[in-house]
């Protein structure tokens, strides 16, 4: 797998499970921690849309620092501050005061995310950034299997301990991660370009290239519309992510340490369809593919929300679909992003919509706490309108922007 990839996707990829396994381990925890440590679920909601909203000013900073610093330089200090920070104070957290100091770090992410997408792809051919992308999703789907080591320390040394311990070597992974990542990659052309045009240039001064920037994003309207899809996608994403843990466990009853096998489920279907299927898909039908996958995600959810406590094949059937659904959107979806940005401006660009995403969904966490106070389920109800949103705006995009004799060629 890893002799495809060449340059800088190699080296940001091969470290990347000692970011992933630790993060798949304590993810589906992190919820039912604050909850154990006094925290309602409408201030779970109110942290989230906190660490959401800060991010709308990483965002915008994203851009001009990953130009200014290189994409090498910006993604290690940040990094550090975002993750490293993060992940220690959850850790030793005691209140929510400390959940809200870990936002405010957690929520620099952006910066690294940015340096880190243009790292990424920057050198890569265009035609190979799916493949990248399948690979990272591959990476994430075998990190997910190790989800129920989670769910074993919960078990043995019951929630908050077992978290604890999740977030320290958390924190010590993804450190050791962030420096062999630093040492095996190298400053792209096009970063150590715009590293140079920005030595004299200041935050302020680059609005002008965001303004215009921003114009020209807007005037693209086939990319206006893959915008839309993924501002869908990663609401509902926020979310399940927040929400599902406490679903599983208050409405249908779940036990604690069974919450992490649903994502080990999750992880060994997708990693079966990516070694069935997803050879077998062809690059030019991603349009019908991610309008499959989006009706799957929605079947997923349907079936959540009417399940009664104690349906346990109703409950592994939603995660199968759920699994299937996102083989069929996520690197197409990720992939269309990254080919509609100009290399030139690509940090700017991403800035600019990551920014604009963040401002449509940073409510949906607290949206997602008001939504469960009233019922569990109505998240989950929320998360179909994004999908039914989603299926229309790709059958619209497959029927405005593609040609008649076209089988759905999104790139």
């Amino acid at each position: 797998m890893f002799k495809r990839l060449q340059g800088n996707a190699r080296g940001c990829l091969m470290f990347e499970p000692l970011f992933i396994l630790p993060y798949s381990c304590y993810l589906p925890y992190a919820a039912l921690y604050m909850r154990e440590l006094g925290v309602t679920g409408q201030g779970i909601g109110y942290i989230t849309t906190l660490c959401l909203g800060l991010q709308i000013f990483t965002s915008f900073a994203s851009g001009f620092l990953t130009d200014s610093m290189g994409r090498k330089r910006a993604l290690l200090i940040y990094d550090l501050v975002s993750w490293s920070a993060a992940t220690l104070l959850w850790a030793i957290a005691q209140n929510v005061w400390f959940f809200i100091a870990a936002a405010v770090f957690n929520s620099f992410l952006k910066v690294p995310n940015t340096a880190w997408y243009c790292l990424l792809v920057e050198d890569t051919e265009p035609k190979e950034r799916s493949y990248v992308f399948n690979v990272l999703q591959l990476i994430t789907v075998v990190g997910g299997l190790f989800a129920p080591l989670g769910g074993l320390l919960v078990e043995h040394l019951t929630l908050v301990p077992a978290v604890r311990l999740m977030y320290a070597i958390a924190f010590v992974s993804m450190t050791a991660m962030f420096f062999g990542r630093h040492r095996f990659t190298r400053e792209s052309e096009m970063g150590v370009r715009k590293r140079q045009e920005s030595r004299n240039g200041s935050l302020l001064g680059s609005l002008k290239e965001y303004r215009q920037v921003t114009k020209e994003l807007f005037a693209n309207a086939p990319l206006m519309i893959i915008f839309c899809v993924y501002v869908l996608f990663q609401f509902q994403q926020t979310m399940k992510n927040t929400f599902l843990s406490l679903f599983l466990v208050e409405h249908l009853q779940v036990g604690a340490a069974a919450v992490s096998l649903f994502p080990a489920v999750t992880s060994a279907v997708m990693l079966l369809l990516m070694y069935k299927a997803v050879p077998r898909l062809k690059e030019a039908h991603a349009v019908r593919y991610m309008i499959g996958g989006f009706a799957l995600s929605l079947l997923s959810n349907v079936i959540l929300i009417f399940q009664s406590p104690g349906s346990l094949f109703w409950l592994i059937l939603s995660t199968v679909l759920a699994a299937s659904g996102s083989i069929l959107t996520y690197a197409y979806l990720e992939a269309a992003v990254a080919n509609s940005l100009d290399d030139e401006k690509r940090a700017a660009s991403f800035s600019i919509l990551t920014v604009l995403i963040l401002i449509c969904i940073a409510p949906s966490g607290m949206i997602g706490g008001w939504a469960y106070a009233l019922h569990p389920a109505v998240p989950f109800a929320l998360i179909c309108v994004a999908f039914l949103l989603s299926i229309a705006l790709m059958v619209r995009y497959k029927n405005r922007y593609l040609p008649a004799d076209s089988s759905g060629d999104i790139v």
